[in-house]
């Protein structure tokens, strides 16, 4: 069978299965999410395969693995912006709270309010501080519009820029820098009361002291929010994250508790991919 995702082009051997064991249950109740037999194509094309495991609620997961593994494709199958992609198709199911993401009759836009994202390069709206922020409430009705100043200082708060900004809210969100814009992103995502918080490769494109505002940001923010990161970084993901899954060919090769993945893997592939041995 061929795994690939859009990078990689790789053939999958009968070596290359994914985890064996019964996937980790995280204690501290239900699961936020929880992936059942997940398989994703691109056209004929096999990108994810057989991935099943839980992601815990108000704690970091962070994804690792080479580029074209599948990461970000498994990562924007949780709130189906795939779907945005012709000729994709999948199998298995992806639950939220209990409930499938892909049940007939669910609300995407909703479901992107619920799950929300931020991606490896600022993104702001050519808006201001302010309309970036109060975009998402207003489009959505999330609270009347003379809520909506508070909503707005709210978010940003708790993306720690608030006091960064508060006496230039009306000027343009391309005003700010890089890491600035990325906290504005995060804010964005959070002032629609996300449950879930996508975060693919968030400070590749910082310089190091916006990376650390980031990082410090998620490990505040898991307090509130479930957080699912995508990085190369493995310093990175050691640092700040609860949960690890180590993704390999578009399939999940192993998922343990971060401390237990980086000192005493299972699998020699994950061995090898945190040692530097491949990557």
């Amino acid at each position: 069978m061929t795994v690939v995702g859009p990078m990689d082009r790789r053939t999958v051997g009968p070596s290359d299965r994914g985890i064996s064991s019964a996937p980790v249950r995280p204690s501290g109740g239900p699961p936020v999410l929880d992936v059942r037999d997940y398989n994703f194509w691109y056209g004929p094309s096999q990108a994810l395969a057989d991935i099943t495991f839980a992601i815990p609620r108000r704690a970091i997961t962070a994804l690792i693995g080479p580029s074209g593994c599948g990461k970000s494709t498994f990562l924007r199958s949780i709130n189906r912006l795939n779907e945005l992609i012709p000729r994709t198709r999948h199998t298995g199911d992806i639950l939220l709270e209990g409930v499938s993401v892909f049940s007939r009759g669910t609300d995407v836009v909703a479901l992107r309010r619920q799950v929300g994202m931020v991606f490896q390069q600022p993104n702001p709206f050519p808006k201001s501080i302010f309309d970036n922020v109060a975009y998402g409430p207003r489009l959505n009705g999330l609270c009347r519009s003379r809520d909506i100043p508070e909503r707005v200082e709210q978010a940003l708060r708790r993306a720690a820029l608030w006091d960064e900004v508060r006496d230039r809210l009306a000027s343009p969100a391309t005003s700010l820098s890089g890491g600035q814009q990325q906290r504005l992103c995060i804010a964005r995502a959070l002032a629609n009361e996300p449950e879930v918080l996508l975060m693919d490769e968030p400070c590749s494109a910082l310089d190091p002291g916006a990376t650390q505002h980031i990082e410090e940001l998620m490990v505040e923010l898991k307090q509130n929010y479930s957080i699912v990161i995508v990085t190369h970084n493995m310093q990175q993901a050691s640092r700040v994250s609860d949960y690890t899954g180590f993704f390999y060919l578009g399939r999940l090769i192993e998922f343990e508790a971060t401390k237990q993945l980086f000192t005493r893997p299972r699998d020699e592939r994950t061995e090898a991919y945190i040692t530097g041995r491949f990557g």
